[in-house]
């Protein structure tokens, strides 16, 4: 029962995502045509956003089901990293795409152009509108896709509802300098967005420290358990974001029975995976022991 359970979570996740995927993308398509009937740059640029959230989407998607597969002759480790290169793909796109959009905004802030304020709001209404429905279908999600998702959706609902606030004005009164403006406010948060998640991503690619760990903890716990005398070669890194893993060397006060051994190990895993530590790898060592020239690194 609790196999089925997990299969159709699984399922269900896949097809949430799925949904809020298509409905993304559908709605992109008719934002990049809206904006150039309507000549809103705003429009256009909120596109570019939505055709963002669409990649993220899809390869939300796609990775969903590629992460089942495990390790392999070609990848040792599996495929959850296969993530990384999606953000990294995601984030260039989004970079030049808000380098073009600017490049037609600012311009247009000493240069005002009219704007057709009705087709603008029309769009606007419809973007809160499938926008929100996406973010329905994934409120109840567990999954971190889903719940990264859902946010990125949310965040649209809101730029669209600055857009529909925009027009209205615009739509009263004589003022089409807010559609550039808007424009490059839009394409101001996207930056930001890709900075934090480039950030993120260059961390995990060159396996820094995972930020929802504590090393020195990890550290504290290790040296407080009476077997053992010392420890070096802590390494600690993250496979993709959430799979994270762990190597030490240890050395003990004194040997061990293999049966005394396995039980300290299955001891350490026990409580280092409340420490979000998926998989550990540890060398049990002897005091004197040499464990490698260079190798042993405090």
């Amino acid at each position: 029962m609790a196999h089925d359970d997990h299969h159709h979570h699984h399922h269900s996740d896949t097809e949430n995502i799925k949904v809020a995927f298509f409905l993304n993308l559908a709605f992109t398509i008719i934002e990049i045509v809206g904006g150039i009937m309507t000549n809103s740059v705003a429009i256009l640029s909120d596109a570019l956003h939505d055709l963002g959230d669409s990649l993220s989407l899809g390869l939300a998607w796609y990775f969903q089901k590629v992460s089942k597969k495990g390790p392999d002759k070609a990848y040792s480790y599996g495929y959850k990293r296969f993530s990384l290169l999606g953000a990294l793909i995601n984030s260039v796109i989004l970079i030049v795409g808000s380098l073009f959009i600017l490049r037609e905004a600012v311009p247009r802030i000493w240069n005002p152009e009219p704007a057709d304020a009705g087709g603008m709001i029309g769009l606007a209404i419809l973007g809160v509108i499938v926008n929100g429905a996406a973010v329905l279908k994934l409120k109840d999600g567990t999954s971190l896709n889903e719940k990264v998702v859902s946010v990125h959706l949310m965040e649209d609902v809101l730029g669209w509802v600055a857009v529909l606030i925009g027009a209205i004005v615009m739509y009263f009164f004589d003022l089409p300098i807010i559609d550039p403006i808007l424009s490059v406010l839009i394409a101001c948060f996207i930056f930001y967005n890709v900075f934090k998640s480039l950030q993120h991503t260059s961390k995990i690619i060159l396996q820094g420290i995972p930020n929802n760990i504590d090393e020195q903890k990890i550290r504290v716990y290790l040296q407080g358990i009476p077997e053992i005398e010392s420890l070096h070669n802590l390494h600690i890194w993250s496979m993709d974001g959430e799979y994270n893993i762990l190597t030490v060397h240890i050395v003990l006060k004194e040997n061990k029975s293999v049966n005394e051994l396995v039980a300290l190990k299955k001891e350490i895993r026990h409580e280092l995976l409340h420490q979000n530590i998926h998989q550990v790898t540890i060398e049990f060592e002897v005091m004197g022991e040499e464990c490698g020239k260079g190798d042993c690194v405090c």
